[in-house]
């Protein structure tokens, strides 16, 4: 069973930074790709960043050169950081390995 549990969300006036963690349980996840989606109130969930087991990243054109994605292999760890922050970034940022997900963690974005 796989575990994901992230970290790091708070309130952030908007042009903050912040930093968020997800630390994964298990074996798979050095050789798997990991995805940062969050879900604002009333939306649908969105993709925001992966990175590929090799560590090559992809973005969502709205966070393209504000947010960098990053993991550590041997902690178990995905990063995204998140600077330039604007209201509208302001969801439940949820990472994701394969079919498991995290519980979310609350980013808020205040203009």
């Amino acid at each position: 069973q796989v575990q994901l549990v992230e970290s790091g969300g708070g309130l952030v006036q908007a042009g903050g930074s912040l930093r968020l963690s997800c630390a994964a349980s298990g074996s798979i996840f050095s050789r798997n790709a990991m995805g940062w989606y969050r879900q604002a109130p009333g939306k649908l969930r969105e993709f925001v960043a992966r990175i590929s087991g090799g560590g090559i990243p992809n973005y969502a054109d709205s966070v393209k050169g504000r947010f960098t994605i990053s993991r550590d292999n041997a902690k178990n760890t995905v990063y995204l950081q998140m600077n330039g922050l604007k209201p509208e970034d302001t969801g439940v940022y949820l990472c994701q390995l394969m079919e498991y997900w995290g519980k979310g963690t609350l980013v808020t974005v205040s203009s």
